[in-house]
């Protein structure tokens, strides 16, 4: 059977000076997948763009930031994430260098900076804490792995650095 993900970008930008990151509070929709948890900022492809053009029109529709440097920092395949069984692919990035004002709340929930030490202490997806150290490492060094899914849980996590 082909794999035939739905594809995604995250972003996680940094403040200017590195220290924090600013952060979804999904806490607008109870049926969201995602509520309660706090999570970096992307969506869904559209059909006929391309990675970079959908993280940059997602950050710019959630928060009203524009990236000026984005670093691809992975992917990963997320086989079952769905809330009906769905896989997911994703690509990561970190924003180092943005213009504008971020805005303080959208429809998903509140948008908030959060020191980056301390992210791994708030409600994320149980996988999250295994990649997030990968997103914020400074080694500049890629990273491409796969997190099977059941049942909202992550069953395994498996990668390569480039």
């Amino acid at each position: 059977m082909p794999y035939t993900p739905i594809l995604a970008t995250l972003g996680y930008i940094l403040s200017p000076d590195g220290r924090q990151v600013l952060l979804i509070h999904r806490n607008r929709r109870p049926n969201d997948a995602h509520f309660g948890k706090y999570n970096g900022l992307g969506g869904k492809l559209e059909a006929g763009e391309d990675v970079v053009t959908c993280a940059r029109r997602e950050i710019r529709e959630e928060s009203g930031l524009e990236c000026e440097e984005l670093k691809l920092c992975g992917t990963i395949s997320w086989p079952g994430f769905g809330a009906h069984g769905e896989d997911w692919f994703g690509f990561l990035f970190r924003v180092d260098r943005w213009s504008g004002t971020p805005r303080t709340e959208n429809p998903e929930g509140d948008l908030l900076w959060v020191d980056s030490d301390t992210v791994l202490t708030l409600p994320l997806w149980e996988g999250d804490r295994h990649f997030l150290p990968l997103v914020f490492d400074k080694s500049g060094r890629q990273f491409h792995g796969v997190m099977p899914y059941r049942d909202g849980r992550p069953e395994s996590w498996t990668y390569h650095l480039l």
